[in-house]
């Protein structure tokens, strides 16, 4: 099968591998149809983790099922699936609590938890960037989908990892309805908790990021752009709240945040939250950090290449703020959210902006790694179709704006990728 292989820092390539198969009688085996490009395979493409070449990436995976182990009851031929980021077992004590995000049993390390594809120390599992998946503990770690599964991959492919990832976020700032929130991080992941925070009915949402595409979209989704190039995030937020403050935070940036001259600086956002967020507020923070950084002395410092950051923690105490950290367990959300998108409520494909053929791969995460303007969310189908089920069109979203030009529709450099073809009606 072919599959997206790391081969060192910034570089993806795309070749054959062994075919995924089954390995114990409670695997699935899932044809992947769809998978992501996340912000988090950027600091292992940049050779910024401990992932080891020969591996494929992609840990936001879905598809049709095609082969079950002799110990799968649910799951059956023919399902679709999305797949959760964190692999669990269901029967372990952190599993039993719904922290699948810290399943001991699939940690092969006795000194560590939790388990995902093709992802650093998170055990030894290949990616979904390919054309076949092995799943483990199928029953428990697949959530079946609907009639709709085949035409709105878009929308499902989310549940694997960003969107409950954003609504994770929400769920440890304590996002409630009426409140005002700051989110550090206009990524997906950032889009996804401020499209989170909305869905809870918060008052308003602020997103502070400097790239400009990302802004627009976070404008679209009803969100307040902070461009930090120009405002500092802080003095935004407190001159709208009567110098107080705003009730609640998201961090969903991490660990290589930098500023808009792009000086890298760990503790930028978690600073930026600590002084924006009101006293006793509190603060969700799922933006990738990591106790050991190979490239943190270079960028950073000696300390931030261990993972000590220093934080502001003098206010942070003396604010009587709350932090929550962490991977989100996304069993814990992704079923709700699936009703919710299956509803009609959401659809959080608004931030894909281009659907490319797996052979497209190392393009696509170099200009994903570049932040290249417009490429705010990247999709990649291994069977050559695109989110609709239909065969993948070959248009770039450059070109889908050029003819945009040509026939003057408005607001076109503002549109991603779904948006502009059905704009065009494609």
């Amino acid at each position: 099968m072919k599959a997206a292989v790391y081969e060192g820092p910034r570089t993806v390539t795309v070749r054959d591998v062994p075919d995924a198969r089954i390995e114990h009688p409670c695997d699935i085996l899932v044809r992947i149809t769809t998978t992501n490009i996340c912000g988090s395979d950027l600091h292992m493409y940049e050779g910024r983790t401990s992932f080891e070449t020969g591996r494929a990436m992609g840990h936001e995976n879905l598809g049709e099922v095609v082969e079950v182990g002799e110990a799968v009851s649910k799951v059956q031929v023919g399902d679709w699936v999305v797949l959760p980021f964190n692999i669990a077992c269901g029967f372990c004590k952190q599993c039993e609590q719904g922290l699948t995000n810290y399943c001991l049993t699939m940690q092969p390390k006795a000194e560590m938890a939790g388990a995902a594809y093709g992802f650093a120390e998170m055990g030894p599992y290949q990616g979904g960037q390919a054309e076949l998946l092995r799943v483990p503990y199928g029953d428990f770690n697949a959530l079946r989908l609907g009639e709709d599964a085949a035409e709105r991959q878009l929308d499902y492919v989310m549940l694997a990892d960003i969107f409950p990832t954003g609504y994770h976020a929400t769920e440890m700032a304590q996002v409630k309805p009426g409140d005002q929130t700051l989110v550090y991080g206009a990524g997906p992941v950032g889009l996804m908790a401020a499209y989170s925070a909305i869905l809870k009915g918060a008052g308003r949402v602020w997103v502070a990021d400097h790239q400009g595409d990302r802004l627009r979209l976070a404008e679209q989704i009803g969100a307040i752009p902070i461009d930090t190039a120009e405002q500092d995030p802080g003095e935004v937020v407190k001159e709208a709240t009567l110098g107080l403050g705003a009730d609640n935070g998201c961090e969903c940036v991490g660990y290589q945040a930098h500023d808009p001259q792009g000086e890298e600086d760990a503790s930028l956002t978690m600073n930026g939250l600590i002084d924006a967020v009101r006293f006793t507020g509190s603060i969700g923070v799922v933006g990738v950090f990591i106790p050991e950084d190979p490239g943190g002395a270079d960028a950073q410092g000696e300390l931030e290449a261990q993972g000590k950051i220093p934080i502001d923690f003098g206010m942070l105490w003396f604010k009587g703020q709350h932090i929550g950290t962490g991977q989100a367990p996304v069993k814990r959300y992704n079923r709700a959210l699936r009703d919710l998108i299956a509803g009609g409520k959401a659809e959080p494909s608004f931030l894909v902006s281009h659907e490319l053929g797996l052979d497209e791969a190392p393009e696509a995460y170099e200009h994903f790694d570049n932040r290249d303007d417009g490429w705010t969310k990247v999709v990649l189908h291994p069977d050559g179709r695109d989110g609709s089920g239909e065969r993948r069109q070959s248009h770039t979203l450059q070109e889908l704006r050029h003819r945009a030009s040509e026939l003057g529709v408005e607001g076109r450099s503002h549109m991603n990728k779904q948006q502009l073809e059905k704009a065009l009606g494609n």
